[in-house]
């Protein structure tokens, strides 16, 4: 099934590694990724779609809050269902 994640992440070097990581290291791809800089030039928001198990995902979710860059994690309601 696919997912959608929204995550607002501090704006450091390596904050994207860091996330990306943690998606590898649980032998999960990422399908689609953006990242914009938000309204405070210190924060950026990452959205990614990916596909995966509900269980797995919100196991990625929970360690993805745990990283130190990152400031929210969510899920956005997504209007079109696939």
């Amino acid at each position: 099934m696919k997912h959608t994640l929204s995550i607002l992440l501090q704006n450091e070097a390596g904050a994207l590694v860091r996330v990306a990581g943690l998606f590898a290291a649980r032998n999960c791809n990422i399908d689609s990724l953006t990242v914009a800089i938000t309204q405070d030039p210190g924060v950026s928001q990452l959205t990614l779609v990916m596909h995966g198990a509900e269980a797995t995902v919100q196991q990625i979710i929970e360690q993805t809050r745990k990283l130190v860059d990152v400031i929210e994690v969510s899920r956005p309601v997504s209007l079109l269902h696939s």
